[in-house]
């Protein structure tokens, strides 16, 4: 037995110093190679690295008019948006519209009816349209644009009612992805496009603060009317904007969460006018100026749209067209003369 045990003392020994060379020559290994010290990035396939969007699908875009009166906040599912748009509509009351592609969201809304100056942002995308109702011109556009649509007061399978946040029946209407799809399946609308995205995203972290002419932006605010204002919060630990409307945090009213972008689009843009009823037409064929904002920064942009369906080109001062950071982006389409603000320690502009 003795013996045995010596034989096993002997190999734990032989085994530690085998041990110890192996250490001894993998340290001499990596001090004459210092560089496997070194972490290695994570490489991720080109086609992966785009979160809000997949830029290799083709499937259509749909975009959701989204009711913005106060009495029907809180609104639903637009964190899922890859691009919203907010304009002025009548009465001082803005209205949003919600662009998502790829997206299962179970909850929208809550919707409301067609303007016309949203069917020229939903053909630029090639998005399906979505709405609950509709002004006259809105619903002659339609028509005469041939543009595939989806209106509640004829496709109710697609809408239904939630009474549980608002009174007022015209707040009350909510959809989903999975109705939205199939609907528009029944309809042989095309659920595919060869329409390039809107946006130019970049695969890099856009970094405005090499820019000559980029300002701090780490709040942002711009007046819609007498009724609404929009501002935005930077938080600088994510690296997205938190979005308040009139002083309150935006949120939403599935996940209870305040809703985040990444990057802000202002483009100030006359609306006037045209009937009794102080519905708008919107002066957006031509070009202007406007800001874009990212990461903390803002640089002033022009953009230019040559007809209803055409893509809106946003570029910087020097004519490129700008690309974007991955992620969600509010498009803010203001009244000129109203405030806008964009501030950052002691940096503040204010645009007219």
């Amino acid at each position: 037995m003795a013996k045995r045990r010596g034989k096993k003392k002997q190999s734990r020994w032989l085994f530690v110093v085998l041990l110890l060379a192996i250490i001894a020559v993998g340290g001499y290994y990596v001090a004459e190679n210092p560089e496997l010290l070194k972490e290695k990035p994570e490489i991720i396939p080109e086609d992966k690295r785009l979160q809000i969007v997949d830029e290799s699908s083709k499937s259509r875009p749909i975009a959701v008019m989204i009711n913005n009166n106060h009495e029907a906040w809180p609104q639903a599912g637009l964190q899922d948006a890859y691009i919203t748009y907010e304009i002025l509509a009548e009465g001082g009351i803005t209205r949003m519209m919600a662009i998502f592609k790829d997206q299962n969201t179970t909850k929208i809304g809550s919707v409301r009816s067609a303007r016309p100056y949203f069917l020229d942002y939903a053909m630029e995308n090639d998005a399906i349209y979505v709405h609950y109702g509709w002004s006259d011109q809105a619903k002659a556009d339609i028509t005469n644009l041939d543009i595939d649509n989806i209106n509640g007061l004829t496709a109710s399978s697609v809408f239904w009612r939630d009474k549980s946040l608002h009174k007022a029946t015209e707040h009350t209407v909510f959809t989903s992805m999975d109705r939205i799809k199939k609907y528009a399946e029944d309809q042989g609308y095309d659920r595919d496009t060869n329409k390039d995205l809107l946006l130019n995203y970049s695969v890099d972290e856009v970094n405005l603060k090499k820019n000559e002419d980029a300002i701090k932006a780490d709040n942002v605010y711009m007046k819609y009317s007498y009724y609404t204002d929009t501002s935005y919060e930077y938080d600088p630990e994510n690296k997205v904007y938190l979005r308040s409307m009139s002083g309150e945090p935006h949120v939403d009213a599935v996940t209870k969460k305040q809703y985040t972008y990444k990057n802000i689009i202002i483009t100030p843009i006359e609306a006037k006018p045209y009937d009794s009823y102080g519905r708008l037409k919107l002066d957006n064929i031509g070009s202007g100026d406007g800001y874009y904002i990212t990461d903390g920064y803002a640089i002033p942009i022009k953009w230019r749209k040559s007809s209803r369906n055409s893509q809106t080109v946003y570029t910087d001062l020097n004519g490129d067209e700008i690309k974007v950071n991955d992620g969600n982006t509010f498009i803010q389409i203001t009244p000129p003369g109203e405030d806008i603000e964009i501030t950052g320690n002691s940096d503040e502009v204010e645009a007219e």
